[in-house]
C-alpha cells in the first residue's frame, strides 16, 4: 500500500515544486498557505493557497477578502499513485481545519494552456463562468495587471502613466479567457453557490497538474502533522 501524506511545508519546498511542476514556474507573490505532498515519505509536490492576483476577488460573491482564498498553485510530480483530484481535497481539509474563518475557496482553469478545469470538476468544485482580463506589455514582456501595480503603485493602471514613466511602447494585451471554480467551506456557501453554478465546460486535453517529469533523489522538507491515506500498489 502506498501511504500519501499531506501537511504544511516549507518555502523552499514550495518553489522547488513549482519551478518543476508547474507551467508558471514560479511561486504566487502574495501571502500563500503552502501544503507539501508526499507518497512513501517521497516529497512529490505541493499545493498553494494565497490572496490570489485579483484584489477584488471575494467582492463577487459578497464575502470579505477575510474570507476568501485562491488556490494558485497545484504543482505535483507526474507518475504518482493517488490523483491529484485527492490530493487537493485533503490540502482543503487541511486549510479549513488551519483558517476555520473561511468560507470559499477559487480557482482558474487557464484555457491558454489547454486546461477546461478537469482537476475542479473531479473533485465536485463548481463552475461559475469565465474570467476576461486583460495583460499589460512592458518592455516586450506580458505581465499581469497585479504585478504592474505592486511594482508602481496605482499609476501602473494607466496606459498613458506607463508610456511616460516606464516604457513609451506600454500595451494592453488581450488574454484567452480564465475558467472561474469554486469550492465552498460551509454549508451556507455551498447552498449559495448552488444556484448559481453552471454546466461544466467540456474536458480538455489536460488541467492543472500537467507537469514536467520529477527529478529523483531531491527529497522536500519532513511531513508535519500529517493527514494519512492509502492507495494500492500497482
Amino acid at each position: 500500500m502506498t501511504v500519501l501524506k499531506l501537511a504544511f511545508c516549507s518555502h523552499e519546498a514550495a518553489k522547488y515544486s513549482t519551478s518543476r511542476w508547474h507551467y508558471s514556474r514560479s511561486m504566487p507573490k502574495s501571502k500563500i498557505v503552502r501544503v507539501g505532498v508526499w507518497e512513501d515519505d517521497r516529497f512529490c509536490g505541493c499545493v498553494i493557497f494565497g490572496v490570489g492576483a485579483n484584489r477584488h476577488l471575494s467582492s463577487q460573491f459578497g464575502l470579505p477578502p477575510t474570507e476568501v482564498c485562491e488556490l494558485t498553485r497545484v504543482a505535483l510530480a507526474p507518475g504518482r499513485k493517488h490523483p491529484t483530484s485527492k490530493v487537493v481535497a485533503i490540502a482543503l481539509k487541511l486549510l479549513k481545519r488551519q483558517s476555520p474563518g473561511l468560507k470559499l475557496v477559487v480557482s482558474f482553469a487557464d484555457l491558454a494552456q489547454g486546461h477546461v478545469g478537469t482537476l475542479y470538476q473531479a473533485g465536485g468544485w463548481y463552475y461559475v463562468g469565465n474570467s476576461d482580463q486583460s495583460y499589460l506589455k512592458i518592455h516586450g514582456r506580458i505581465v499581469h495587471p497585479r504585478t504592474v501595480y505592486d511594482r508602481y503603485g496605482p499609476g501602473g493602471q494607466s496606459i498613458a502613466w506607463l508610456r511616460q514613466n516606464v516604457d513609451p511602447r506600454a500595451e494592453r494585451v488581450a488574454q484567452a479567457a480564465k475558467l472561474r471554480y469554486v469550492y465552498p467551506l460551509d454549508k451556507s456557501m455551498r447552498k449559495k453557490l448552488e444556484g448559481i453554478a453552471l454546466a461544466y465546460p467540456k474536458r480538455g486535453r489536460g488541467d492543472t497538474s500537467d507537469t514536467p517529469g520529477f527529478q529523483p533523489g531531491e527529497d522536500g522538507a519532513a511531513p508535519i502533522r500529517p493527514l494519512q491515506s492509502t492507495a494500492a500498489d500497482g
